[in-house]
């Protein structure tokens, strides 16, 4: 018998608190790029988060899963995770932290794909397949009507931005299939999570040394940016995120994680000063609208129910 709740008032604000600190990652990896590149930032802060889920880890004598195998499907989150970060990392120094918010969080539509694929309790229903279609119209629409003329090599540059955000999204989704259809799926939480900081770290540390992107300027918005993605955003958001999903409705919490895309723009737009286009407004609504539709499916089927009625 499922004992997850429905949410609660602890629980929406705990899903205010972390989509507003999701929200603003990218924000923080911009707004520190002269002083510190975005993929050295990421690198660090999963270096610095992994120490302590390995001491939270020896704490709870939860084990690294060796014997059981884990380490195998770790090693690919791992890479995956990193992989994601590459591209994150690359892209926000071409694109605005607004656009890589929204593109990102396209993640979700690659997941249910390749867990249609994978798994057969997973199979996507029709309002599903709308859902990923609106959101894809939604990508388009985003991509149309780039500026031309004398910012014809500035609207490239945020082209090629925005495309390595939604081929992060594909890295993010592909490690939710991982996860979901291995080993992984029923392993400790903190285990899944070692293996994805561990893995980022290496990897992203070595691409940052041969992309000599390895300078680090500790100007205090460096500083503090990065105890803010260490310690909030890749240790304790994360850890909290996972408790919510252990005592609430996993359907509920994933329609109201749809805040963080719109948090994201808000902080881009009032902290960086980021412009609006008027075609990436609305493709992001469109986006939006597409993932509540693929991975809020049972809310949504249950209110158009009662609608009906």
């Amino acid at each position: 018998m499922d004992t997850r709740k429905n949410i609660d008032g602890l629980a929406g604000g705990m899903m205010v608190g972390l989509c507003m600190i999701w929200g603003m990652q990218q924000v923080v990896l911009k707004g520190a790029a002269e002083d510190v590149a975005p993929m050295l930032m990421l690198a660090l802060r999963s270096g610095i988060a992994a120490l302590l889920v390995a001491l939270l880890m020896l704490w709870r004598r939860d084990g690294l899963g060796v014997r059981a195998g884990n380490w195998r499907p770790g090693l690919v989150v791992g890479s995956l995770f990193a992989l994601e970060f590459m591209l994150v990392g690359e892209g926000l120094r071409h694109t605005s932290a607004s656009h890589m918010v929204i593109f990102l969080y396209t993640a979700p539509i690659f997941a249910a794909l390749g867990l249609h694929w994978r798994l057969p309790a997973e199979r996507l229903r029709p309002l599903q397949w709308l859902g990923i279609s609106i959101a894809f119209m939604g990508i388009v629409v985003s991509f149309a009507g780039r500026s031309g003329g004398a910012e014809t090599a500035d609207a490239g540059r945020q082209l090629y931005g925005d495309i390595l955000g939604i081929l992060g999204a594909m890295a993010w989704g592909a490690t939710t299939v991982v996860v979901r259809s291995s080993r992984l799926s029923n392993a400790p939480v903190t285990q899944t999570l070692f293996y994805q900081l561990l893995g980022g770290f290496v990897l992203l540390i070595l691409a940052c040394t041969v992309s000599g992107q390895l300078g680090f300027n500790p100007t205090p918005i460096a500083v503090g940016g990065l105890i803010f993605q260490a310690l909030l955003v890749s240790f304790a958001s994360f850890l909290a995120w996972f408790w919510l999903l252990r005592n609430y409705l996993a359907s509920r919490l994933g329609v109201l994680s749809f805040m963080t895309p719109m948090f994201g723009i808000l902080f881009g737009v009032v902290l960086l000063g980021e412009p609006l286009e008027a075609n990436f407004v609305l493709g992001s609504l469109l986006v939006l609208c597409g993932i509540v539709l693929v991975s809020g499916y049972e809310w949504v089927s249950q209110w158009l129910k009662r609608r009906v009625r």
